[in-house]
């Protein structure tokens, strides 16, 4: 996962990331401005003035993304939360906070502190565009940057989950009800319709002639609408995985193979015949460490015959690993955030099983099934 981003550093040691689609929006925006906006706004600029401005008011812009995410973070650390990273990306950024926060009002702030700072930027730069009435390229800059921060802060207070406004609502729901799954539940629906209204507007405009606006309107609409069912698919997961544990759903049907194996016995023996993704690499009866297919692919398949999977697997100090007793959600959140598709579950320092992703896809369906026939009471 990291390897599609670039680190900035950290702020407030919170670590900050690049997403390489930040260029893509960087380079679109910056174009925008140059050709279209600042040309039409004001005339008579010659054209590197233009691309000058441009490109400093995309780069102040994200400045800005970035404080109006650092404003969720500070809050959610004043609640003791830890913030995991920010991300600048695509659609703006994002602020990755561990867990749910501890209650209905630390919600509130939190998700209403991002738009306050945007809003506190647009009134600054509003007030710094003044004295600068008579320097064209200046005025334009503040002027853009305060009209941008006002209508970052209008969209984010949206009550369509998973903006900032759907957290609001989240929040009041949840502080009137003192139930943060119907919280959720009725901020998602929200979110939802929000989105398919969004999408409806976006059609209307391109059938109207004006396909620009309406694709882009459209496309908004997508993509609230995709995240709010994001959110409710996680929600049932996290439902559905509540208060079970990592050997509920770990295999206890797991390939070992010695160290002094080929990549080639195992690629022969193993993955293309059995159809095994990883496998436990033992020597003389201990474990030390795990082989990914990922890893395998790490190497030249010329290579595979002559090279011990040894070289490939990763070693026991760096892998992975939970206790039987770790939370099923828990590890799922963990696979996520290592970017693993497998833990190895131990007893007593002692391997007993594998935790997959196929092997919790496995679980949920058995109980499906199981609620579906009554077997467990629900």
């Amino acid at each position: 996962m990291k390897k599609q981003k670039i680190p900035l550093g950290k702020i407030l040691g919170i670590p900050v990331w690049l997403d390489y689609t930040w260029f893509l929006i960087f380079v679109l925006l910056s174009w925008s401005l140059a050709v279209n906006y600042f040309p039409h706004e004001f005339k008579n600029w010659p054209l590197s003035e233009y691309w000058i401005v441009g490109i400093f008011t995309s780069l102040m812009l994200f400045a800005s993304v970035l404080l109006h995410e650092l404003g969720h973070s500070v809050i959610a650390m004043s609640y003791k939360i830890k913030v995991k990273q920010i991300t600048l990306f695509l659609f703006g950024g994002i602020a990755e906070i561990s867990g749910e926060p501890p209650k209905a009002s630390a919600e509130f702030w939190i998700a209403i502190a991002g738009p306050i700072v945007s809003l506190l930027l647009a009134g600054v730069f509003y007030l710094i565009e003044l004295p600068f009435a008579g320097v064209q390229p200046l005025r334009a800059l503040f002027e853009y940057l305060s009209y941008i921060n006002f209508a970052l802060a209008v969209f984010n207070l949206i009550p369509g989950f998973p903006l900032d406004g759907g957290r609001v609502l989240r929040a009041v729901v949840w502080g009137f009800t003192g139930n943060l799954k119907r919280a959720t539940y009725i901020a998602v629906v929200v979110g939802r319709f929000i989105g398919f209204m969004f999408i409806f507007v976006g059609v209307v405009q391109i059938f109207g002639g004006n396909i620009g606006d309406g694709l882009w309107i459209a496309f908004i609409g997508w993509f609230l609408e995709s995240a709010s069912m994001s959110q409710m698919q996680q929600q049932y997961l996290q439902d559905h995985l509540a208060g079970h544990t990592a050997s509920e759903a770990m295999s206890r049907n797991f390939g070992i193979v010695p160290a002094d194996t080929t990549i080639q016995e195992v690629m022969d023996n193993h993955i293309l015949g059995i159809g095994r993704r990883s496998l436990l690499v033992k020597q003389e009866e201990k474990f030390i460490g795990m082989l990914t297919l990922h890893r395998i692919k790490d190497i030249p398949q010329s290579k595979w015959p002559a090279t011990y999977i040894t070289e490939a697997m990763i070693p026991d100090l760096e892998t992975e690993k939970v206790d039987v007793d770790f939370p099923l959600w828990d590890a799922l959140l963990k696979m996520d955030k290592d970017g693993v598709n497998q833990l190895p579950v131990t007893e007593n320092n002692e391997v007993i099983g594998v935790l997959s992703r196929e092997s919790i896809i496995t679980f949920l369906s058995s109980q499906s099934e199981f609620k579906s026939k009554g077997i467990l009471g629900v």
